[in-house]
């Protein structure tokens, strides 16, 4: 009896986390094609799956063609952390900006930041689609330092890394940015042509 009642308790615990995160996909780690093709190292996924980078604040960088996987994996991997008990957010990078301009004209920018911050894994996903203008370079700083090394952040991008620097426009901006996020993640390059036109 108090076994069923601890499994009751995590799966609504689960099923809150997952509601609040406001996934794109529903997605799970064992849906994953593991195609080294695809450029999936199985034996780094496994070690994401288990947890660890969250508990060491590492961060988590997805970048591929379009329709290639990455969100999808973003998703199942921001499950697998609900699964785990963490708090998860998921943003598309233009909804995020968009959310700190209005929270920023309603007052509430400080309050959003650091719910943010708070959040244990903070999913990223389309960045890089446009340029930042210098309020959003400002914005993506503050978020990236609050959680730098204390929480985990998965970037989610169409565009190679090499190229975040154009994107994020300002040049002391980009270096800082870059050197919290980039240098100390782990990599997950999706090789191949969109799975939307193979289905």
């Amino acid at each position: 009896m108090l076994q069923a009642e601890k499994l009751d308790r995590e799966q609504r615990r689960f099923d809150r986390l997952q509601k609040n995160a406001k996934f794109r996909y529903q997605a799970s780690i064992e849906e994953l094609h593991m195609d080294a093709s695809r450029g999936i190292d199985k034996t780094l996924l496994a070690s994401l799956t288990t947890g660890n980078y969250l508990k060491n604040g590492e961060s988590i960088i997805i970048t591929g063609a379009t329709g290639c996987g990455k969100s999808f994996i973003a998703s199942a991997l921001g499950h697998q952390a609900c699964a785990q008990g963490y708090k998860t957010a998921y943003f598309n990078m233009q909804k995020l900006t968009q959310k700190l301009k209005i929270s920023r004209l309603e007052g509430t920018i400080l309050s959003f930041f650091l719910k943010i911050a708070k959040t244990h894994l903070l999913i990223l996903d389309d960045f890089g689609l446009t340029h930042l203008e210098k309020q959003q370079q400002l914005d993506l700083m503050e978020i990236i330092e609050d959680r730098h090394a204390r929480h985990s952040t998965i970037i989610v991008s169409q565009l190679p890394v090499a190229s975040w620097f154009d994107i994020i426009g300002e040049a002391t901006i980009a270096d800082a940015i870059l050197d919290r996020l980039v240098y100390t993640s782990h990599r997950i390059e999706l090789k191949g042509e969109s799975l939307r036109k193979k289905q």
